[in-house]
């Protein structure tokens, strides 16, 4: 089949080179023109494991293709992916200007029916914002289709390529049976392809993503009245996770969550039920817990040394809001990092594929440091943010030497205390005492 997918960012790359390695010949489109020679030269623009070689491989065999000409790309395609990006407006609702001006030119390109898929997380109501959009450009059929994404950031390849489910928002038999053709592919091992209106898929995402939101910041809290009580969140996870009610995931106590579509998509989900003036206590308390969590570090810093922070020099390892991830979005590590600079302190960082985008958000503001050894000389402290798996175990007796105070502030429970303390380290966590 022939697809042109718009948009070369997280969603629209990936599903692109997924889809051209199932035999599918895809256009992707982007008006970035750097961004696109970049691809062109196999230069890939965001990190994530596994991409650039299925970008690559697809590229290599005719199959995956890179252009700014998105009246080219629609000709030649049956389905066309919106996969642009949808940023939250300043009262917290999307931003669908990206979303209109595809759906715009996709209107005066078409030449034949066309299956125009809302691949970018986008609040309900938006596939006849779109459809209406297209319609004033032609007279010629066409069917919009939602079809949410839900790929994990760092493991965003695999997601696509073993789904555990598809989530297809249709009201046009035709256009169903096209997308389950496209899917086909993906579901073999007898994972769903879920069908629905489209207003249904439309609030599917936001629904996922709010849910989830929840329970990272019920773990959070609770995390909070272990450490008041004296109890241990990990045993607290354990004992609950096992319930197959609950279930295993998303139970980590942290430092808050962050990344593109969370904060986006809670903001938007909140935005939307107070147009409709229906009250989501459940999701705002989950947001209000999570921006009040990503202070929670900097607040046992200055429960450790007072409020007088000027002239300490504290390590950060992590900036990147998870690992396997260079994005920065929402990322807890720029609250604590602000919070120190205001507070005086000198900050040196480490983070495996973040750096580069670190400095467009705090320039020289901050050092860098080439690894996370060099990181540590000559500070007073160490916090950890991001849960890179090369920091799981790092020479402990190293740590106690450079590090001049000889503190860890471990914001994502990676270590034991006991083993930290008979290392001479003073060892603060999440959760636990």
């Amino acid at each position: 089949m022939n697809l042109a997918v718009v948009g070369t960012g997280y969603v629209g790359l990936v599903a692109g080179a997924c889809f051209a390695s199932t035999g599918n010949k895809v256009t992707c489109v982007d008006i970035d023109e750097g961004k696109i020679n970049r691809l062109n030269n196999g230069e890939i623009p965001i990190y994530e494991p596994g991409l650039k070689d299925l970008v690559n491989s697809g590229r290599d065999k005719g199959r995956l293709f890179f252009t700014t000409d998105l009246k080219k790309a629609v000709d030649s395609s049956t389905v066309i992916f919106i996969a642009v990006g949808t940023p939250p407006d300043e009262d917290g609702s999307a931003d669908l200007q990206h979303v209109l001006a595809v759906a715009q030119g996709v209107g005066k390109a078409m030449t034949d029916y066309k299956v125009v898929v809302d691949k970018s997380t986008v609040p309900v109501g938006t596939a006849d914002k779109v459809s209406a959009e297209i319609a004033k450009y032609t007279d010629l059929p066409f069917d919009v289709v939602s079809n949410p994404e839900f790929l994990k950031e760092g493991a965003a390849v695999n997601d696509f390529l073993k789904p555990d489910r598809v989530v297809i928002g249709s009201n046009s038999e035709r256009a169903k049976e096209i997308m389950d053709h496209l899917y086909q592919p993906f579901v073999r091992t007898g994972h769903p392809i879920v069908h629905m209106d489209v207003v249904s898929a439309e609030l599917t995402k936001y629904a996922a993503n709010a849910f989830l939101a929840m329970k990272i910041s019920f773990m959070n809290e609770m995390a909070t009245l272990c450490e008041r009580v004296g109890a241990n969140i990990d045993s607290i996870r354990a004992g609950i996770s096992e319930d197959v009610r609950i279930g295993r995931h998303f139970l980590f106590a942290g430092a808050g969550y962050g990344g593109s579509c969370f904060p986006k998509d809670v903001k938007a989900i909140l935005r939307t039920a107070n147009s409709y003036d229906v009250p989501m206590r459940l999701i705002q308390s989950a947001e209000d817990a999570n921006e009040e969590q990503k202070r929670i570090l900097f607040k046992k810093i200055t429960r450790h040394y007072g409020e007088n922070l000027a002239g300490k020099t504290i390590a950060v390892w992590g900036l990147s809001f998870k690992p396997g991830t260079d994005d920065m979005r929402e990322a807890p590590s720029i609250v604590l990092i602000n919070a120190l600079l205001e507070a005086g302190v000198k900050v040196v960082t480490y983070d495996p594929v973040a750096m580069e985008n670190a400095k467009g958000i705090f320039g020289n503001r901050i050092n860098f440091a080439p690894n996370e050894r060099e990181a540590i000389q000559d500070a007073d402290a160490l916090a950890i943010v991001t849960e890179w798996r090369e920091f799981r175990t790092p020479d402990f007796e190293e740590l106690a030497q450079k590090l001049r105070d000889k503190v860890v502030f471990d914001g994502r429970n990676l270590y034991e205390k006991e083993y930290l303390t008979e290392q001479g380290l003073t060892y603060y966590s999440i959760g636990k005492n």
